[in-house]
């Protein structure tokens, strides 16, 4: 598998002075979903903007499939779809025009089979003859798509695809970019909803401060970074932590209830099964127990404490 997308020591400062990203290397795998993670004003949508030729890179090369953004911006450009978090489109045009003019400004043959097949699968084929300004939040987001995919893109970026649409739709437009990845399109996908990455992606990066500071496999990053918590609910409330188990990675809660060991969901049981041994030497026995594991928000959260701490 090749990579669609290469960017190399992308940096780029303001005129201001601020540096919106710092050096930024990053490979993208034809066919994967990845997802970039990050708070407001951390430089996803800047380094989106870079690579699209919509914003210049102070530093660095970015190309796609092989053709440089800035010496062959035509042929990369050509290769990506993008879906703002703006929805811009011409209020007074129709569905059916909007997006076939979009494939117009690719230089592309007009094509009445792909527009359609577009339209349908976004469930926009019973609306290509209204007016964008009749169609409700949640169309107009689909008709974003349908202008990204007119030209038939074979990378596309959907910056925040889901802010603002109910519960519903955020699910169908997770099914319709299982079904893009299906037909051979690589997805990039920023997005504020934790869930929608751990949801979809298969690769996570996490970009703090301009800086991208993790890029891993979605299911290895969860193996290396999320826990386990076995919280045990005690028949009898402790004082405190018998310092016999203050070796177990053990903790007692404040009104003494409940104690909670955490631990490697990948390791093995000798643990907790040493754990269960020290209780019930100790005569201390528990009422109810169970676990949690660590969530992809939790991983997240930790990431950017550790680098405002660094």
């Amino acid at each position: 598998m090749h990579d669609i997308l290469r960017i190399a020591g992308v940096s780029k400062t303001y005129g201001s002075g601020f540096q919106a990203l710092k050096g930024v290397d990053l490979a993208i795998r034809s066919g994967e979903i990845f997802a970039l993670l990050g708070p407001n004003g951390a430089g996803k949508t800047t380094l989106i903007s870079i690579v699209c030729g919509i914003v210049t890179a102070s530093t660095g090369s970015v190309s796609v499939d092989g053709h440089d953004i800035v010496r062959d911006y035509r042929a990369a450009r050509s290769l990506i779809g993008l879906v703002p978090q703006e929805l811009t489109t011409d209020a007074f045009e129709s569905v059916w025009n909007t997006v076939s003019f979009s494939r117009g400004l690719f230089g592309k043959a007009a094509n009445p089979a792909h527009i359609e097949k577009v339209l349908k699968a976004l469930s926009l084929w019973d609306k290509k003859d209204n007016k964008i300004m009749t169609l409700s939040g949640g169309m107009k987001r689909r008709l974003m798509i349908a202008k990204a995919l007119s030209h038939e893109p074979r990378l596309l970026f959907l910056d925040e695809p889901t802010a603002g649409v109910d519960v519903n739709l955020r699910r169908d437009m997770w099914q319709l970019v299982r079904e893009l990845r299906a037909t051979g399109v690589t997805i990039i996908l920023t997005t504020h909803y934790i869930d929608e990455a751990e949801e979809m992606a298969d690769r996570i990066g996490v970009i703090n401060k301009g800086e991208l500071i993790l890029v891993e496999e979605k299911e290895a990053l969860m193996r290396k970074l999320g826990r386990k918590q076995l919280t045990l609910q005690l028949a009898t409330p402790l004082a405190q932590l018998p310092p016999s188990l203050a070796s177990d990675g053990l903790t007692l809660s404040a009104d003494g209830t409940e104690l909670t060991y955490t631990y490697d969901p990948q390791g093995d049981r000798v643990g907790i099964v040493t754990l269960m041994q020290d209780l019930g030497a100790l005569g201390i026995a528990f009422k109810d127990l169970h676990t949690t594991q660590s969530s992809l928000e939790d991983i997240f959260v930790g990431l950017l404490k550790e680098g405002a701490a660094a």
